[in-house]
């Protein structure tokens, strides 16, 4: 077996009578992309806060084994050599106004402990992996959303890192930035670089992560790679059916051709593994609309946490 990089055991946090993380684990190897998937209050944030040693757990451990070996350090006991091979990007930009894209990253990495004529060798290139070549003298203002978050990924890499924690790194981006910052994140695990991410966008999960972990009240739900937690807790279709009278259906024969039937607004979901039968039901139901695809990652998130709408603590 594979030694990992960054290994959680029986994590636990709590404020108060509230149980924020409860007996969390799991590892990460070498290269891989670990994702974090909950809604909002599951402990996502405060499980990434621990593992970089800005709170404290109430009980167990956090261990580093830097490249890989059976030498190992511990958070929060070893937090400065730990800190030293990390690279962060939260959920909010952190980046310095006053200063222009290549200053930005001169200075982080000076935090480092990094010669300037390292860091300056070092600029040229990180630049070029956030497309920001041409923006190096540029002020934050002078940005947009989707360059700040690429400059954030950049300064996370001014200390070549072997492990990277990414909290929703995607958040409030457009389309494209959004596809370019996955470009740049899959290059990074083709780097060898190993990833913690953390994301409300399911397709974001599905398409960076080799495995998922599914948080609920701060428990694992489960765990493994996207198509394996898709084929084993889902039927492997899906109709979706909606328009004036869809929810009738609910109690109609139809519930007996799906394994499972869900509502949400005025949408039905079907869950089957018999599509063909019930799509010929449907057409008796002109006045219906109806979408049929495979089950998704979506679905797996809203039968394992539910549909109900969490308000952000």
């Amino acid at each position: 077996m594979t030694q990992p990089l960054f290994e959680v055991v029986d994590l636990s946090k709590r404020y108060g009578g509230n149980t924020v993380v409860n007996q969390l684990s799991f590892s990460i190897a070498p290269g891989e992309c670990l994702g974090v998937i909950g809604p909002n209050g599951a402990g996502k944030t405060t499980t990434i806060r621990m593992c970089l040693g800005l709170t404290s757990p109430d009980s167990g451990r956090i261990t580093y084994f830097p490249g890989g070996q059976s030498a190992s350090l511990s958070m929060p006991q070893d937090a400065l050599a730990i800190k030293e091979q990390l690279g962060i990007v939260s959920q909010f930009d952190s980046l310095d106004p006053d200063f222009s894209c290549a200053e930005n990253l001169l200075v982080f990495g000076r935090y480092f402990g990094l010669k300037d004529k390292v860091i300056k060798e070092r600029i040229p290139r990180l630049l070029e992996f956030a497309a920001l070549t041409h923006k190096a003298d540029a002020k934050l203002s002078e940005l947009s959303g989707g360059m700040k978050r690429r400059l954030s990924l950049a300064r996370a890499l001014v200390n070549d890192p072997q492990l990277l924690l990414l909290d929703e790194p995607t958040t409030g981006l457009d389309p494209q930035a959004r596809h370019l910052m996955w470009e740049r994140l899959q290059r990074l695990v083709q780097q060898g670089k190993s990833i913690l991410l953390t994301t409300h966008f399911m397709d974001e999960a599905e398409r960076l992560c080799n495995r998922l972990l599914v948080l609920d009240h701060g428990k694992k739900m489960t765990e493994g790679t996207p198509r394996d937690l898709i084929a084993q807790n889902l039927e492997p279709d899906v109709v979706e059916v909606y328009g004036a009278g869809a929810l009738a259906l609910v109690d109609s024969p139809l519930k007996a051709m799906a394994a499972r039937v869900e509502v949400s607004g005025e949408t039905v979901f079907f869950y089957t593994s018999d599509a063909k039968r019930l799509l010929a039901a449907l057409t008796d139901y002109p006045e219906l609309r109806t979408l049929h695809r495979p089950a998704n990652l979506e679905d797996l998130f809203l039968k394992l946490t539910g549909r109900q709408i969490r308000e952000a603590a």
